[in-house]
């Protein structure tokens, strides 16, 4: 894999985009090892949601320290609308995402820009480390280090993307570098409202406009700091809503884009969502749990294509939610549930993802 020469290694300019929301306690590392970065010809687009910590007061003293800093104060919108504000604002022919509670290695945007050749539409994705509590794991992308065009990237990767247990590459917007032509357009698909599986918004289409992708082999260049939070071990009622407004999404993106053969992958996108679903209504704090439960996996629809849709899992946590699926009823709910509340012990003590 082979890109530029080292007499142009910064011929482009890349816009590292962060948005930021009450990231205090991470936010100057993440900062700092981009404005670290070997590869020097970048700018740093810092999109303040409307954080309520300081963090937008932390991001304004970067910008005053370093020209290559900007800083967009904007009304809370979620991660989404600042990704999008950021990819508005910025002036690189390359962009890259990283999460404010993230960091990257001080070479990363050297190496991962020496795999471009300056193609519109072309991808290049890393490989990053998650940071536990008690430990460090790598993870590896599923498709196979190489560069990947024509035919082998359409039935490889762009085929393979949904329904997969196992994917095929990560849907994070982060840990890619883009040639920013994959954008354009493609905000007109975003659905804000998603929460579960919101990069999905802008990974799915860029993805399905990509010409040229490269999978990095090793490229451990990423930190991805997984904190633990409401949002792990908690319970939201509203999340088969987004589960159902990323389905519309997945429709609305392939529509756009003339696919009309990948009705069976979204069918089995929607079903690996719905274990999130299953497992966030069995952490249900209310003494109704079991008929909220109930309710949601036997009505019709979603009944109806959790039966016509087969999942292929080898996770064993997954097994036993995908069979709470297909059999809602609570005997084998209360034993999900005892399950699931050990689960959650294990994690409070730091042996969780």
């Amino acid at each position: 894999m082979t890109g530029q020469t080292s007499e142009n290694r910064e011929e482009y300019k890349i816009s590292v985009i962060v948005p930021v929301y009450n990231a205090k306690r991470y936010l100057a590392q993440s900062v700092e090892s981009i404005l670290g970065q070997t590869y020097r010809n970048i700018e740093l687009l810092l999109v303040d949601d409307e954080s309520s910590d300081g963090s937008g007061e932390i991001c304004d003293r970067y910008a005053a320290q370093d020209p290559r800093v900007r800083v967009i104060h904007q009304k809370n919108g979620g991660c989404t609308t600042a990704s999008l504000a950021g990819l508005h604002a910025a002036s690189g022919e390359y962009c890259m995402f990283v999460d404010s509670d993230d960091y990257i290695e001080a070479d990363t945007l050297r190496e991962m820009s020496g795999q471009l050749i300056g193609r519109r539409g072309e991808i290049v994705c890393c490989n990053h480390i998650l940071e536990k509590t008690r430990e460090t794991v790598a993870a590896i992308c599923f498709a196979e280090p190489g560069v990947y065009e024509g035919e082998k990237l359409q039935t490889r990767i762009k085929d393979q993307f949904l329904g997969r247990e196992q994917r095929i590459l990560p849907v994070s917007r982060c840990m890619k570098l883009y040639e920013r032509s994959v954008f354009e357009g493609n905000e007109t698909y975003c659905d804000a409202a998603i929460y579960v599986g919101e990069d999905f918004n802008l990974v799915y289409p860029a993805l399905l406009d990509c010409t040229r992708l490269v999978v990095m082999e090793g490229a451990l260049f990423y930190h991805y700091r997984f904190v633990e939070n409401s949002m792990v071990h908690g319970y939201n009622a509203d999340i088969l809503d987004s589960v159902e407004r990323a389905r519309a999404l997945w429709i609305r993106v392939s529509e756009g884009k003339g696919i009309r053969d990948n009705a069976e992958a979204i069918d089995r996108e929607y079903c690996l969502m719905l274990l999130l679903v299953m497992k966030n209504e069995l952490r249900n704090p209310d003494k109704d749990y079991l008929r909220r439960a109930e309710e949601v996996f036997t009505r019709s629809d979603i009944r109806e294509r959790i039966i016509r849709t087969p999942l292929v899992l080898k996770n064993k946590a997954n097994i036993l939610l995908y069979f709470g699926m297909r059999h809602p009823n609570k005997v084998i709910l209360r034993i999900l549930r005892v399950i699931m509340k050990q689960y959650d012990r294990a994690g409070r003590k730091g042996k969780a993802r």
